[in-house]
């Protein structure tokens, strides 16, 4: 007997963090996640997460919207459909529901998480299966202060947590943006690679003066440096320095890294679930970048465990990450709704085994935490 999707329930979860997470965009705390709780006819549950930066200043979808959304337009969708066919369910969301990227990888996780347990398969068998089970992470530096970044990567490098860093900037002039990089990787020298995140906030002239001073500091890839939509502008950058570019707001889907790759872009393509629309429909970006010779790096909006882990199942298969991974985020949060962490060792993370996403609910945290 086909089995039915019964129930969607969401809830908003927040989480502090341990520091201070300062981006171009925002200066975050705390951490709000949508958990969403899928069950099935046959008494299956799936779990999926929504997640995004800094309530509405990275996107325009806020937690709050991609609760409210699911609630009242996508859920319906899919509650008395049949649990088992993916394809037919995001074809059945897309016809009736334009955009909410993130909304919808929240549900495509939760719809393989069910699938993955009903067939005793992991996401990661789902999706092809995995290369790898043991993927690099780097660790984004983001306190804003240069001497606590500089002790915190030596502490992650100490620890073998974590031996590539990211800096978030924008949110001060080019010159002391330019100052406090080159000051951190000055101490950190050839042990560590150091790569910064500029979150869109550089016009392209300021950022022509920005990255060839960081090309000069030894920086080995810059994020965004400039508004997405300024596609033109980014492929000059690229074509411009020797030091890659990364493309992450730029390139949301297979249509943007279309556009920019038949613009001549050379770079790098920061890939996202929650982006994309799901795990699927990022590895098929994926693939574009792969056949086009561009370089791969498997982002995050710091999604907690569940979203993290989602994510780590559809980059396990791919064959190559270029530039690893930023799966780092459950480590910002001091507390967990999950019965077992992600096992952070060796510079990377471990993919959890077992079927679907491989991780379970703590209730009583999630109670905890969640919002009223």
């Amino acid at each position: 007997m086909t089995p039915l999707i019964e129930s969607l329930e969401t809830l908003l979860v927040d989480l502090p963090t341990i520091r201070p997470h300062k981006l171009s965009v925002a200066t975050m705390a705390c951490q709000t996640m949508v958990i969403v709780r899928l069950r099935t006819s046959e008494g299956i549950e799936g779990l999926g997460e929504g997640t995004t930066i800094g309530g509405l200043s990275y996107g325009p979808e806020s937690p709050e919207s991609i609760k409210r959304n699911i609630d009242t337009y996508l859920a319906p969708l899919l509650v008395g459909q049949p649990a088992d066919n993916l394809n037919a369910l995001r074809a059945r969301l897309d016809r009736h529901v334009r955009g909410n990227a993130i909304a919808k990888s929240a549900l495509e996780t939760a719809l393989l998480d069910a699938q993955g347990k009903r067939l005793g398969l992991s996401v990661a068998e789902l999706l092809g299966g995995a290369r790898q089970d043991h993927l690099p992470v780097l660790w984004v530096l983001a306190s804003g202060d240069t001497q606590q970044d500089i002790d915190e990567a030596f502490q992650m490098l100490d620890t073998q947590h974590h031996r590539d860093f990211k800096l978030k900037i924008g949110s001060r002039s080019v010159d002391e943006d330019v100052r406090h990089v080159a000051a951190i990787k000055e101490v950190l020298g050839e042990r560590a690679g150091v790569r910064v995140d500029v979150n869109q906030a550089w016009s392209e002239s300021a950022a022509v003066r920005g990255i060839a001073a960081l090309q000069e500091a030894g920086i080995e890839l810059i994020e965004q440096p400039i508004p997405a939509r300024e596609y033109a502008g980014l492929v000059r950058l690229a074509n411009r320095f020797q030091v890659p570019m990364l493309a992450d707001e730029a390139v949301q889907d297979v249509r943007d890294g279309l556009d920019l790759i038949n613009g001549g872009f050379s770079g790098a393509f920061a890939l996202k679930i929650a982006k994309a629309g799901g795990p699927r429909t990022a590895l098929e970006l994926a693939q574009l970048a792969k056949t086009a010779g561009v370089g791969l790096y498997g982002g995050t909006l710091l999604e907690g465990t569940i979203g993290t882990t989602a994510a780590l199942h559809a980059w396990a298969t791919l064959p190559e990450l270029a530039w690893g991974t930023e799966m780092f985020a459950p480590l910002l949060l001091t507390d967990d709704i999950v019965t077992e962490p992600l096992n952070y060792r060796d510079f990377g993370v471990e993919l959890p085994r077992g079927p679907g996403l491989g991780i379970s609910i703590d209730e009583d945290k999630l109670r905890h935490y969640a919002r009223t």
